[in-house]
């Protein structure tokens, strides 16, 4: 059985029963270095396989061949697996084999979820993800994709908002959002969610200091009924009170 394992942010307290129990019983253990590390205490007496950026291909063809002799298995992902993490691209790879495997999805906390509970309650409405990297989709998609979301004035979680290979993305992105959203509206930051050094930040599109933000950094902004209360984010769900 193949195992792909959501980590959830960061902390073993925000990890389901589900993928505590998984890591428990497997026999092997395959992930990005930096995810290992997160459960490392976990792991003894496990072969452990690693691999280092981009070796994405790489890690699910490797779990895939350990699977197919009878092992069980267990592929790991920050967040949850099926958003922005490794389920897609397991059973993509999967479907080009020969061999039938079961394979499992275990779902995690993803980054928006744990950043909006330390930050309050902004997810109450409709609300969407966008990822702002372009490895994978172009830029001129995502950009489509951010003003569209901006017209529909979504609650809008960015998921690796900047880097250091992308420094004017956020910058570039805030100002599409801007063409439809006040500069007053609220944003949350949540930077290292659920880890040792966690930062949460409530701030406007106005303040907001692109250089706070990197790629371990979820931004949430509002919409233009979002607002603060007692240091809370709050986008209403529409009850009348």
């Amino acid at each position: 059985m193949l195992y792909i394992v959501g980590l959830g942010p960061g902390s073993k307290n925000l990890m389901t029963q589900e993928a505590l129990d998984v890591i428990k019983k497997v026999h092997t253990i395959v992930g990005y270095i930096t995810y290992i590390h997160l459960v490392e205490s976990m792991l003894n007496g496990k072969e452990v396989i690693t691999t280092g950026m981009r070796g994405e291909i790489k890690r699910s063809q490797k779990a895939l061949e350990i699977a197919a002799t009878g092992k069980d298995v267990a592929i790991i992902s920050s967040g949850d697996a099926g958003i922005y993490g490794m389920a897609g691209l397991v059973l993509e790879v999967a479907s080009k084999m020969d061999q039938q495997i079961d394979i499992r999805v275990v779902p995690g906390i993803t980054a928006s979820i744990g950043a909006a509970a330390s930050l309050g309650a902004p997810l109450m409405n409709d609300f969407c993800h966008i990822s702002l990297s372009d490895l994978m989709t172009p830029w001129e998609v995502i950009k489509k994709r951010v003003d569209a979301a901006a017209k529909a004035d979504f609650v809008i979680c960015l998921y690796n908002p900047r880097s250091k290979g992308r420094p004017n993305n956020l910058r570039e992105a805030l100002d599409i959002i801007l063409q439809s959203k006040s500069e007053n509206t609220i944003v949350g930051i949540g930077k290292d969610v659920a880890r040792k050094h966690e930062i949460e930040k409530i701030t406007t599109i106005r303040d907001l200091d692109v250089t706070e933000v990197n790629m371990t950094t979820i931004v949430i902004i509002g919409n233009k009924n979002t607002y603060v209360s007692n240091g809370r984010m709050i986008t209403p769900r529409g009850y009348t009170l």
